[in-house]
């Protein structure tokens, strides 16, 4: 693997960019939005090293790559410097911390593009996949115009899996823990807002060796669909989609998972999925799948999702 990222870099967020002799789209890729998510840099520092060598030749639009959003949790190699960067993610104009200061920079950047691709990993074992937004609607959580593009986008990015239902699930989860519902707002909400469309990439688990090939394979394959370069256009890989319906708290301490689950696991109806401190069971309430879970959750952190299968179609 070439190009490595010095993680004694200064705090400033580092753009490299490449525009075409022919018109296009803006794309902006980025990583370690999350500074424990090493994948992104990776596989960006990678990308840039093939564009500058020519290995990949950007002939239409323009490319921005960010390998490393959040400099101060990258090199501390935590999840965040003071806060969650990808949450409440919007322009401040007095910024208090230093996700405050990124995400002015992160969110003007965001302002300047068309399609966003942000490269994450997460805790537990599983697949990676792609989330995408909502459908059409103009409704109160997240109004949006360009479902067709970005599902077309993600489906093409290498991935089997797909899934959505983000926000108004995390907007519970905010409720119920007396917060603001739109705290759930990161990078592809902000750039959705600003008219244009966007995925997060899941690429696998934090330190799997594979997941930077994820990331960058998703990479070439957006400059391709986005015709950034004269490449064959990829196929669609996608092959099934989940749709993240509930969240389930950690209340206490004693609240644990049964089991060492992944990200995608099915479950039954019925099925025990954690327990809460009291004994009480909780479980399945339908054919689905365990998403995001959280063995080391803390009272009020989300312990795990629940999503159930649906067509990206409906």
């Amino acid at each position: 693997m070439t190009g490595e990222i010095d993680k004694t870099a200064s705090a400033a967020v580092q753009t490299v960019g490449f525009t075409g002799l022919q018109q296009g789209p803006k794309l902006l890729v980025t990583g370690a939005v999350h500074g424990n998510e090493i994948c992104g840099p990776q596989a960006i520092a990678r990308a840039i090293e093939d564009c500058r060598s020519g290995r990949l030749a950007i002939t239409r639009g323009h490319v921005t790559f960010v390998p490393v959003v959040n400099a101060k949790a990258w090199r501390q190699g935590t999840r965040e410097g003071d806060r969650n960067l990808n949450r409440n993610l919007r322009e401040r104009e007095i910024p208090s911390s230093n996700e405050d200061l990124v995400g002015n920079v992160l969110c003007g950047l965001l302002r300047a593009h068309d399609v966003l691709l942000d490269i994450h990993s997460f805790r537990s074992r599983g697949e990676p996949f792609v989330f995408v937004g909502p459908s059409n609607n103009d409704g109160p959580i997240e109004p949006f115009r360009l479902a067709e593009a970005e599902r077309d986008f993600a489906r093409r990015l290498g991935p089997r899996l797909v899934m959505f239902g983000w926000l108004p699930t995390y907007a519970r989860a905010a409720a119920a823990r007396h917060g603001d519902p739109t705290e759930g707002v990161g990078t592809t909400e902000f750039m959705r807002s600003c008219g244009g469309y966007g995925v997060t990439l899941e690429c696998g688990q934090h330190r799997d060796p594979g997941a930077a090939e994820v990331a960058y394979d998703a990479i070439v394959r957006a400059l391709s669909h986005l015709r950034l370069t004269d490449t064959t256009p990829p196929s669609v890989t996608v092959e099934r989609a989940i749709e993240i319906v509930d969240v389930v708290l950690c209340h206490s301490a004693g609240d644990r998972l049964v089991r060492e689950w992944r990200t995608g696991d099915p479950v039954k109806p019925g099925e025990t999925i954690a327990t809460r401190e009291n004994g009480s069971r909780l479980t399945a309430l339908a054919d689905g799948f365990v998403i995001f879970p959280d063995a080391n959750a803390r009272p009020m952190d989300e312990m795990y999702y629940f999503g159930v299968a649906r067509s990206l179609d409906a």
